[in-house]
């Protein structure tokens, strides 16, 4: 139970308004009203004047995990690191959002600009013929790189709008008492989203590939087959998009909790492994073009992607384990 939870039930018990309450602790009636939705935290000497108030201990009203009320009276010590604000907190917690929105949508760019290149050699090749394949190579590589170019610009545009935020992916920090109940209830709604999303595109991803399997494999159409290539790199991107957008948002709640990926272990193996995914998968892209291009198997080469995708986990958690020795 958090601080504002218990506020409301401490209240409650006594049969006080919100009014009443903010009378005695001599505070307006919205300051109430911001501590028990979890907009804001009472200052010190308002939290020692609710312990008076209600006659429980500071403990019981700042560490989320007593559940049960103490007589004593004392203030919870903060753990060593950066010290993380209310204020700091939920303004990193709103930001994420539209920072990964943003992201996702670069990300996605990148990898739908192969797909447009596809799209316009299907339809140069339908309209005009086989023989112009070329002339729709040509076009569909001028209009793929710019929609590539706008893509990484804004994942650099939008990665800016977290850089204020970075050391949470590499230094200890500490939260302000109440913080850290406030994120957990965030977390905590925002799990069913989270999972709702991974599902959704990873049903995306695996639904995409069955018509390139029967246009490829059955009907042997190879002008089809290069048509769902295109169609499998969209969908490719929205999942992608789907799976930034819920892992940021959950991740940002995980940075400020110091759990899962984000321990104090592993903000230090992520300090090290920082540069690692966007080396990775711009090496893909380089070789799946480079591929492509030269072989001119675009009915095959779609193949590096899901391939690509497993090896990045194995690779990954290969270094990690190596790194981990040498911690």
């Amino acid at each position: 139970m958090i601080l504002a939870d218990k506020l409301i039930e401490l209240r409650k018990q006594n049969a006080w308004s919100q009014e009443e309450l903010a009378d005695r602790i001599g505070v307006s009636r919205q300051s109430v009203s911001k501590w028990e939705s979890g907009t804001s935290i009472p200052d010190l000497d308002k939290i020692l004047k609710l312990g008076e108030i209600f006659g429980v201990s500071t403990d019981y009203l700042l560490k989320d995990e007593l559940e049960e009320l103490t007589p004593e009276y004392s203030v919870e010590l903060k753990d060593e690191g950066r010290n993380i604000t209310i204020d700091t907190a939920n303004e990193y917690m709103d930001i994420v959002p539209e920072a990964a929105s943003g992201i996702g949508r670069g990300v996605a760019l990148c990898i739908l600009g192969p797909a447009l290149l596809m799209f316009i050699i299907v339809f140069v090749m339908g309209i005009m013929g086989s023989s112009f394949e070329n002339i729709g190579g040509a076009i569909g590589t001028g209009i793929m790189l710019l929609v590539i170019a706008f893509g990484v610009l804004r994942i650099v545009s939008n990665s800016m709008k977290l850089s204020k935020f970075e050391y949470l992916d590499e230094e200890p920090v500490s939260l302000d008492y109440g913080v850290k109940g406030i994120v957990e209830k965030r977390k905590e709604n925002f799990e069913d989203t989270f999972r709702k999303y991974i599902a959704v595109g990873v049903g995306i991803c695996v639904a995409a590939v069955v018509p390139l399997v029967i246009v490829g494999g059955v009907l042997e159409s190879e002008l089809g087959t290069v048509f769902c290539v295109g169609i499998l790199l969209t969908a490719i991107a929205v999942a992608v998009y789907m799976f930034i957008w819920a892992g940021m948002i959950r991740g940002s709640y995980q940075k400020l909790l110091q759990e899962g990926d984000y321990t104090i272990e592993n903000k230090k193996l992520s300090k090290k492994m920082n540069h690692f995914p966007g080396i990775y998968w711009c090496s893909i892209t380089a070789i799946y073009l480079a591929i492509s291009f030269s072989l001119n198997n675009w009915d095959k080469s779609w193949i590096i992607w899901p391939v690509a995708a497993v090896a990045f986990a194995a690779i990954e958690a290969l270094l990690k384990h190596l790194l981990k020795k040498n911690l």
